[in-house]
């Protein structure tokens, strides 16, 4: 800890004034004008000690009672006169826990372990109470780390012995306690504040701050994923879209790193490894390669894990871009119709001067698609996390004349309506937008005001992500050098001001936008939504703004359409795979519990090995009827003749060859069971990606084929193209 006694008794250090401003931050600025007040202090405290010990193990509840006594009404006080020795204190306290406890570990992974036994763990501790004393704390670590070396037992990827790789990641963890300097601790401390506030709100260090420029300027090497450290594990919180990650289609939401190979090198274990270690492993120089050891998000067992090889790369802006497929399928009748599917990473705006924007691509696009005489048009959301504002407003409003899109409500209380001033309509034909838990903020609005006006209808899980928030960034030197010298320095406050608001009166916020028909999903889960995150803010209205609908529920036949989904839905094996695999994923997470017994576990593993081979044979014997897909991109919009991707005389043949259909690389770089596994096909040498399993994406083409065909009335008999 550094020594204070070196400053004068009136004067603050840097981190005691940046201290200071985060908390007058955070009350003036913060969307809901909350004082710093002894209700934060309780959530304060709350969220460091859940920093620093996520999985309560460390800290015994008698350690809780000391603290809750000593500062859970005392830190808005501390943090308003730049007190911050109660974050050296905490931090003394948990260092000294994690030394003994290291030491009581080397102990145990010498003694012998029985794995006959009919002991279980928790998979999560985070909800957990902490052990009441050493004693309770000495045995949940001893069957912690009898599961930690049954986990490796039973790896397929064994990196090293499970005892020597279980004592080598405890004193990695030790080493890096200790390297945690006063400044990162305070760090820690202020970001604990922050999320006090809202789990969006956080302070940014200088490192983060860099790294916040490096991200959005769209210039890092790497593979393109956001990381969180969760349980020891750097976990996958998003891809970007265009990065090696999300085009590989092997990485998922809420897969956890175990180890990390550079190219063709020997797995390095990073569990417990501080994430900014984690990141530096993963990024390097583009085209070397780098080999990821994930537990997959919906492993029902975290011993299995799969091996993911990426070539790092740029994030290209063009990665980024729309681009759109048009697609000639057989609708109910038997008859070929052509519709069109826009897939929308995110919402760009002139990034990096290249004079792009989301609303003229797509513009672009949409020429195209009309000249190709689409009958219908489908919009996928799924993996878009957001973006520009302005965008998703001008974007909107090319489906529809003119009005208000989205309201926004500050901390003032005012409420401002945003609206398209734009009374061209780019496209009118029938519309369904695609969305996922992953779908948030930007996408939110751009789908709950097409399906306030009843322009669309709305097809994906129960709900969106639900983050109706707004941030900005502060540098805090502003506020704390009157000649602003030292703002990098100091970091800055990632601060929520806003929320939105639909047309319609209703906040995205924590509900997002309610899907008119519903498909099942892995991701379809609340544990993947806003609400599973703490402190988040609540749903709220607003008064309905003036806007003249395009058409209702009725016109858009969506109890038609929900009824004749159902049935399709209801017959689909694929669909079938996907709702046992959530249900054994939701039975999991509610269990929350994992076996101690090797034989109980490798029959499960056997059991899941089986399954997943017995759904590749049924694959491959079923004589599935798969559409013509004709690629367009940006560069390729204007050319003549188009690119086809997928065809079915493709698909017979690779069957006859008793291969799984491929088809180029770029095909479907979106789509992909969730599951978190490589089921679908067996790896490939070349450079052609198995055709992605995503009967979402077939079941939307149905939904849309339908839509067409109810607009059209019963005079259609079959579709000229």
């Amino acid at each position: 800890m550094v020594a204070m006694a070196a400053q004068p008794a009136l004067a603050k250090t840097d981190s005691e004034q940046i201290g200071v401003s985060v908390g007058r931050l955070l009350e003036e600025g913060h969307y809901t004008h909350h004082p710093l007040n002894d209700e934060i202090s309780k959530k304060l405290l709350t969220g460091y000690l859940e920093l620093l010990d996520f999985s309560h193990l460390f800290f015994t509840q008698k350690d809780i009672d000391i603290f809750t006594k000593k500062y859970a009404t005392a830190l808005d006080d501390d943090i308003l006169l730049g007190n911050l020795k109660p974050a050296h204190e905490i931090f003394a306290v948990f260092q000294k826990r994690v030394e003994d406890r290291v030491a009581k570990i080397k102990e145990l992974v010498k003694q012998p372990v029985n794995f006959k036994t009919d002991e279980t763990i928790l998979l999560s501790r985070q909800k957990a109470p902490w052990p009441k004393d050493d004693a309770e704390a000495d045995d949940l670590w001893r069957k912690r780390i009898e599961g930690e070396l049954l986990q490796e037992n039973l790896s397929e990827h064994p990196i090293e012995p499970g005892p020597k790789l279980v004592e080598r990641r405890y004193d990695r963890m030790l080493r890096t306690v200790h390297e945690e300097d006063a400044e990162e601790q305070v760090k820690l401390f202020l970001d604990a504040l922050a999320q006090s506030y809202d789990p969006h709100s956080e302070y940014l260090s200088q490192a983060d701050l860099k790294n916040f420029s490096i991200n959005m300027g769209l210039s890092l090497v790497g593979i393109g994923a956001m990381l969180r450290s969760e349980d020891g594990y750097a976990k996958i919180e998003s891809l970007v879209p265009g990065g090696p990650a999300q085009t590989s289609g092997k990485v998922k939401v809420g897969d956890r790193i175990t180890a990390v190979a550079q190219g063709a090198k020997d797995f390095n274990d990073v569990r417990d490894m501080r994430l900014d270690k984690v990141v530096e492993q993963i990024r390097g120089k583009k085209g070397t390669k780098v080999r990821l050891l994930v537990i997959p998000a919906s492993a029902a067992d975290p011993s299995q894990r799969k091996t993911i090889e990426l070539v790092r790369d740029e994030i290209k802006l063009k990665d980024q871009e729309a681009r759109a497929d048009i697609i000639i399928k057989k609708d109910r009748n038997g008859d070929p119709v052509k519709l069109g599917w826009l897939t929308l990473p995110s919402f760009y705006a002139d990034m990096e001067g290249h004079k792009k924007s989301t609303t003229r691509d797509v513009l672009a696009l949409l020429k195209r698609l009309k000249k190709e005489k689409i009958g219908g048009l489908v919009i996928d959301l799924r993996r878009n996390g957001g973006g520009s504002l302005e965008e998703a407003i001008s974007l909107t409003g090319l489906f529809f004349k003119s009005g208000p899109v989205v309201q926004t409500k500050g901390s003032n209380d005012r409420v401002v309506i945003s609206t398209d001033p734009d009374s061209d309509i780019a496209y009118d034909g029938p519309l369904v937008v695609l969305t996922s838990r992953q779908s948030a903020s930007a996408s939110e609005i751009f789908a709950a005001a097409l399906q306030d006006y009843g322009r669309a209808v709305i097809v994906g899980d129960k709900s969106t992500f639900g983050k109706g928030t707004v941030q900005t960034i502060l540098e805090i030197g502003r506020f704390t050098s009157l000649l602003g010298s030292r703002s990098q320095e100091d970091g800055a406050l990632k601060l929520t001001i806003q929320k939105f608001y639909r047309v319609a009166g209703g906040s995205t916020q924590l509900h997002g936008v309610a899907s008119d028909i519903v498909l099942p999903t892995l991701t379809d889960l609340p544990e993947f939504g806003e609400g599973a995150l703490k402190n988040a803010l609540p749903y709220d209205e607003v008064p309905v703004a003036k806007f003249t609908k395009w058409s209702d529920a009725h016109q858009l036949f969506i109890d038609e359409l929900k009824a004749r989904s159902a049935v399709r839905v209801a017959a689909d094996p694929e669909f079938h795979y996907v709702m046992e695999d959530l249900e054994r994923l939701r039975k999991k997470l509610d269990d929350n519990r994992m076996t101690l017994n090797e034989d109980v576990r490798r029959k499960e593993l056997t059991e899941e090995k089986v399954r997943k081979e017995t759904r590749t044979k049924e694959r491959l014997a079923r004589n599935t009827q798969e559409p013509s897909i004709y690629r367009l991109t940006l560069e390729t919009v204007d050319d003549p003749k188009l690119q086809l991707i997928m065809y079915p005389g493709k698909i017979a043949e690779a069957k006859s060859q008793g291969d799984v259909p491929k088809v180029a690389p770029e095909a479907a770089p979106d789509s992909g069971s969730d599951d978190g596994s490589d089921d679908s096909a067996p790896d490939t040498s070349d450079d052609s990606k198995p055709a992605a399993v995503d009967p979402e994406r077939d079941e939307t083409l149905n939904i849309l084929s339908d839509l067409v065909q109810l607009t059209q009335g019963p005079k259609t008999a079959s579709t000229s193209h």
